[in-house]
């Protein structure tokens, strides 16, 4: 099976285009344009499906077809969507019934995108046609490189509440628990006289008078990312049957959407794509697209993969669109090169003159090519052709971190000790403190193989059934540090008993007897001069070393931070929110007595591995030249390195190192 866009020379680089909002005399500009910038591979077709199936089972594909024509011509592959992202106003309007439902009741309305419901079999009927209906068509097209399958999946109606959901939620109900016995059971029913007698009785999480069911709203969950997934396969094994040797995707959102557990999507792609957009106002922007890279490279098992859209410049739909200064455009794009990437797209390639997002950047800006933009967008064209060499090439990393999107989703449901804990925080807060110390990070799913790592993170992992794969890990030697809340609940949600943190009691030599989150804005001071914020708990040792007390607040001289040997390892846990500069002790520490090394301060570097040698990626995001110790060729400039390279201020070097 093919796992890569065909015919892709070098990195991949390009956009989605979208040549249906522009009169075909500007097609040609448009070709011209990107082969000027080094442009290999477009997306297209993800929002067409109006202009495609133009009135029910009525296919118009001349304009598709020019188009395809025109950019094998300039030598461009096209990764085709299915264009099934948005259901035509004529789908909607004749079967009102595709529409989704919110929790209240409300049927939303065509208008805008992704206004479907995913248990709807009119839509799945209709989406399947037109993917089998496109394959059929371009299968054979030398323009074709990959399938791209809808469009962001879940990100504006990530679940449907309506009758047909209702159906759908009872029979993965009982795929899943069997019976309505257990499910009773796995819900914890008996609180608030709501055990089911029917399967009839079992619906979606609607709005109820007051806090809702934290298992429904889990089971729910699930159930929702489920729907999408088979929305996605649906389409998915047409394409395969028509076209097998044509690889399928569709765009991720991870980091910074919560709504699909994306271990499970992953295994379902024949490569992995994600989606990335900075925040402008966020001065640690850079180390946010870090996190997005590596844990899309831990999807992506390690192999290759493609940012799929970014942004050139500012986007349309932060509160404040702030533009990228001069040099992001391409420090963004090696950023994710770097950490695994075998190719950046944008979104989009011309920017539009009307619709929701015209004042989203893109490749050609509104002011054309005479711009900072696209002289940007062509000088890093023109640097992904020098260091194509890289590609293949992957990335280890001596640190894992355990993420859990289940967990993300059990720890946002109501009814917790505080609302200020919010899961990616928390896995951000640490990654940060390793991006600081300059080492690389794998993201691992629960339950992988840890053994490679000699320090693995577990931040917040709530829901655990069995904490002993992570007490083999220790016992072999490994280091973890787990966080507070996790390990408190099963995966079912239900509370492990006798002290928290629950599954991890026992390995990590500590019990908790209660909670002591904080109020809002309140500091507390440890004894090492660190402070945390948000959450404390009372610990009590149990055979774990303290490393860390309490000096005031509500638990003066109770432990905040431990550490518990388990036959050849360490164990410590973090028992409290340390911010900044008690952070990155604690995690620093961490690595010194793992025996990891730590990288240089206040530049990114990470380093891609091949059969043909190793490259180090080099970004300086701060304002001063930066210097590393490095032997070989930096391939952007063609000059030779013997002992150091200088990292210009806001710059890049892709060095073939030499031993």
């Amino acid at each position: 099976m093919t796992t890569w866009p065909n015919g892709v020379g070098g990195l991949a680089w390009g956009a989605d285009y979208n040549p249906e909002q522009w009169p075909e005399d500007v097609w040609a500009e448009d070709v011209a344009l990107m082969r000027r910038a080094g442009v290999n591979l477009v997306s297209v077709g993800i929002f067409s499906w109006a202009l495609l199936e133009v009135e029910e089972g009525r296919y118009e594909f001349g304009w598709l077809d020019r188009v395809l024509d025109r950019l094998h011509e300039g030598g461009i592959r096209v990764d085709l969507a299915t264009a099934t992202a948005s259901p035509p106003p004529w789908l909607t309007t004749a079967y009102p019934e595709v529409l989704p439902e919110t929790a209240e009741g409300v049927r939303l309305t065509h208008g805008s995108r992704q206004s479907y419901c995913p248990s709807s079999p009119v839509y799945r009927t209709k989406a399947v046609a037109l993917a089998r209906a496109l394959a059929e068509r371009y299968r054979d097209h030398p323009a074709l490189s990959a399938w791209h399958v809808g469009n962001e999946y879940g990100c504006h109606v990530p679940r449907c509440y309506c009758d047909r959901c209702a159906v759908a939620f009872r029979e993965w109900l009982r795929t899943r628990h069997g019976s309505l016995d257990v499910l009773n059971e796995a819900w914890g029913t008996a609180f608030w006289s709501q055990r089911y007698t029917e399967w009839d009785q079992v619906l979606p999480p609607r709005a109820t008078p007051t806090g809702p069911n934290p298992g429904q709203l889990l089971d729910f969950d699930r159930f929702s990312s489920d729907a999408l997934l088979a929305l996605f396969t649906a389409e998915r094994d047409v394409l395969r049957e028509v076209t097998p040797d044509v690889p399928v995707t569709t765009n991720f959102m991870v980091a910074s959407f919560g709504e699909l557990d994306y271990w499970k999507w992953a295994a379902e792609v024949d490569f992995v794509s994600n989606d990335h957009y900075t925040f402008g106002e966020n001065p640690e922007r850079h180390i946010d697209l870090a996190f997005s890279a590596d844990l899309v490279r831990g999807l992506a098992g390690g192999k290759p993969w493609l940012l799929m859209e970014h942004s050139t410049s500012a986007v349309n739909w932060q509160p404040r669109n702030v533009a990228k200064l001069p040099g992001e455009l391409r420090r963004n794009s090696f950023a994710h090169m770097a950490r695994g990437a075998d190719g950046t797209l944008f979104f989009q390639w011309r920017q539009s003159r009307a619709g929701a997002e015209r004042y989203h950047s893109a490749m050609v800006p509104h002011a054309g090519p005479d711009t900072k933009v696209y002289r940007e967008v062509e000088q890093v064209g023109a640097e992904y052709r020098r260091i194509a060499e890289v590609v293949g090439s992957t990335v280890t990393a001596p640190v894992a971190v355990v993420f859990d999107w289940q967990s993300w989703w059990a720890l946002r449901q109501p009814g917790h000790p505080t609302v200020d804990v919010r899961y990616p925080e928390v896995v951000f807060g640490l990654y940060r403190a390793l991006w600081r110390a300059g080492v690389t990070v794998d993201f691992v799913p629960p339950g992988a193989d840890l053994s490679t790592y000699p320090l693995v993170f577990a931040p917040a992992l709530y829901a655990v059934d069995d904490a002993t794969p992570y007490a083999e890990y220790v016992g072999s030697g490994g280091h973890l540090v787990v966080t507070y809340l996790s390990g408190v609940t099963d995966t079912r949600g239900h509370v492990h008993l006798g002290g928290y943190p629950g599954a991890f009691r026992d390995l990590l030599g500590v019990r908790t007897e209660e909670f002591h989150p904080l109020r809002a804005g309140e500091t507390v001071t440890l004894d090492d001069g660190s402070s945390a914020t948000v959450w404390t708990e009372h610990v009590h040792a149990d055979g774990a070393k303290v490393l860390a007390s309490y000096t005031d607040g509500p638990l003066p001289g109770v432990p905040a931070v431990t550490r518990n040997e388990h036959g050849r390892g360490v164990a410590w846990y973090l028992a409290c929110g340390l911010t900044g500069d008690g952070l990155d002790r604690l995690v620093r520490a961490a690595l010194d007595h793992a025996g990891v090394p730590t990288g240089p301060e206040g530049v990114e570097v990470v380093r891609r591995r091949g059969e043909a040698g190793s490259w180090l990626v080099a970004i300086n995001h701060g304002d001063r030249d930066a210097e590393l110790s490095a032997t070989g060729v930096e391939l952007l400039s063609g000059e030779r390195a013997t002992g150091r390279v200088v990292v210009p201020a806001g710059g890049v070097v892709v060095l073939r190192e030499e031993v």
